[in-house]
């Protein structure tokens, strides 16, 4: 019969406390330190890197579509005078 062990799950706060610890001393020493191993703490750095750069490219993504938005915006004005003046000229070519 085996016996499962639950795992053990830290805080957000503790793995912000780890990955600060672990920049100053090291990966190995902090890890030591803790008493965790280092592979937690370097899956902890790359998941915050790789949200990170999830949150910069949203940034992007978002001054992009207001861009994007405003061109249309523009275009369709643009559209709806020249629709205008096409109207305008067709009615006094009669």
């Amino acid at each position: 019969m085996t016996s499962k062990t639950k795992r053990k799950s830290y805080t957000a706060e503790f793995k912000a406390d780890a990955l600060k610890l672990a920049h100053l001393k090291g990966v190995s020493a902090a890890a030591k330190d803790l008493g965790i191993y280092e592979s937690q703490i370097y899956n902890w750095r790359a998941s915050s890197e790789k949200k990170a750069n999830t949150s910069q490219r949203e940034a992007e993504l978002a001054t992009e579509v207001a861009r994007l938005k405003r061109q249309l915006a523009e275009q369709a004005e643009d559209l709806a005078i020249l629709k205008k003046a096409a109207t305008y000229f067709a009615k006094n070519q009669k």
